[in-house]
């Protein structure tokens, strides 16, 4: 994949894009969503209340009307609660401005509920039951879960991507992370820079290189770890080179973990995922071993020591 030089305008040139309003809606939060809704509300209101007052036919100035703090106030109130579909707007006899105000109160009070409903079922359905490690850690091949395998040195360093299940009433299964590298490199022909993507290697459940990393089932709010080896020893960030790829002329580095899953119960699948930026000033990679967790089968995963240093690494005293 070539990145684009410019931007082509004409029809049906080249890149066309668009951005789709379910996904986006899907990224964020019900409470910023919620806060954003209320906003436009508000502000078109307030636009309201202002061309209403700009257009009505009275005999105090322009002036004189915009002094009035209350009822201007009292204008958007009632603009909002049209815009909401609760009340409607009394426009003037024979005025045509204050006619097309009152319409568009009217029309977006009539969508405004639909539109909320429509945010509510797309939230409902993007299922995001994961939360990532904030970074991801990189350490020695003996700091692993694993026995060092065979043929490989125990200085060659291996990245750690670590998340969990944050949902306590959503049951997750067969779950598989796939790893790969993505970095741009001049092509050998014409020397443009190109898109490269490398599929990485992890470690599976017996500490085998594979493919991809899977679970059978997933606990509830018990973290797992995505091992990914080096190939070679990492004393200081950010990497020269991982799986045999150097990375010295290689620009926008970025590391791409990807889960996929399936839930019990509502039988749809998830997927999520989360990309570390290779640049230094990213700060998405730290050097040394993440913090473990105490499991305890017999407590409640959430009371298991060491979540309120989940984001940590050992210290050399703990090493």
């Amino acid at each position: 994949m070539r990145l684009p030089t410019g931007w082509l305008t004409g029809r049906g040139g080249h890149p066309r894009y668009r951005t789709s309003v379910r996904w986006w809606i899907a990224g964020r939060t019900v409470h910023a969503l919620m806060l954003m809704a209320l906003g436009a509300l508000a502000s078109l209101a307030a636009v309201i209340a202002v061309l209403w007052t700009l257009t009505e036919d009275s005999p105090r100035s322009m002036a004189t009307r915009f002094r009035d703090g209350p009822g201007l106030l009292n204008r958007a109130l009632d603009a909002l609660r049209a815009c909401v579909g609760t009340d409607s707007l009394g426009p003037e006899p024979d005025s045509v401005p204050h006619g097309l105000l009152a319409t568009l109160a009217s029309l977006t009070g009539a969508l405004a509920p639909a539109v909320l409903l429509g945010i509510v079922l797309i939230k409902l359905f993007a299922l995001r039951p994961f939360v990532w490690r904030r970074r991801a850690s990189v350490s020695p091949a003996r700091t692993a879960d694993f026995p060092v395998p065979a043929g490989d040195a125990a200085d060659h360093a291996v990245i750690a991507v670590r998340f969990y299940n944050h949902f306590d009433n959503l049951s997750v299964v067969d779950l598989r992370a796939r790893v790969h590298l993505r970095y741009l490199e001049a092509s050998p022909y014409d020397r443009s820079r190109v898109v490269y993507k490398k599929w990485l290697e992890v470690l599976d459940e017996k500490g085998r290189r594979a493919d991809e990393r899977s679970w059978l089932a997933v606990e509830k709010g018990a973290p797992f770890t995505v091992w990914i080896p080096v190939d070679a020893p990492v004393e200081r960030l950010p990497f020269t080179e991982i799986q045999g790829k150097d990375l010295s002329a290689a620009t926008g580095a970025k590391l791409m973990v990807r889960l996929t899953a399936r839930t019990v119960g509502l039988g749809t699948e998830v997927a999520d995922e989360r990309w570390f930026d290779l640049a230094p000033e990213a700060d998405a990679f730290e050097v040394g071993r993440f913090v473990p967790l105490l499991a305890d089968p017999d407590t409640d995963v959430w009371t298991w020591q060491g979540w309120e240093r989940f984001d940590e690494v050992l210290g050399e005293d703990e090493r």
